[in-house]
C-alpha cells in the first residue's frame, strides 16, 4: 500500500476512567474494529507495525464521529461498558476506526488530541 495503514481510538474524554479501564476499554475497541476490518487494510496494517493512535473527545463529539466514519465507508465500532466497575451499563467508552489508510482517518479526526 502506498498509503501508511493506522488505527484510531477515541476515548471518552467525558468520563473519569481509571487509566486501568480505559486502556481495557481501548483495547475491546481495536480488537472489535480489527475483526471488522477488510483482511487488505488487515494485511497492511499487521505487516507494518500495526500502528494505533489514541485520541480523546467529548460524548456529543464522539456521537458525530460515527456518523461521519459511517457516511465515508470507514470500519468503526462503538465500545459500550457492561457496568460492572466505574460507569453505568450502556456507558459510551470509546470508538475505534481502521485499521485504514492514514490519510482517510486523519482527514475525520485530525484535529482530536492525543491522550496523555
Amino acid at each position: 500500500m502506498t498509503d501508511n495503514v493506522k488505527q484510531v481510538i477515541v476515548v471518552n474524554s467525558d468520563l473519569d476512567l481509571s487509566r486501568g479501564k480505559l486502556v481495557s476499554q481501548a483495547c475491546h475497541g481495536s480488537l472489535k474494529a480489527f475483526r471488522q476490518s477488510s483482511k487488505n487494510l488487515r494485511s497492511g496494517w499487521t505487516s507494518s507495525g500495526e500502528k494505533k493512535i489514541v485520541l480523546k473527545a467529548s460524548m456529543e463529539r464522539l456521537k458525530s464521529l460515527e456518523s461521519e466514519f459511517e457516511d465515508r465507508s470507514i470500519t468503526s465500532v462503538t465500545v459500550r461498558d457492561a457496568g460492572r466497575t466505574e460507569v453505568e451499563p450502556g456507558t459510551l467508552t470509546c470508538i475505534a476506526a481502521g485499521p485504514e489508510k492514514e490519510s482517510r482517518l486523519d482527514s475525520v479526526t485530525g484535529e482530536l488530541k492525543l491522550i496523555k
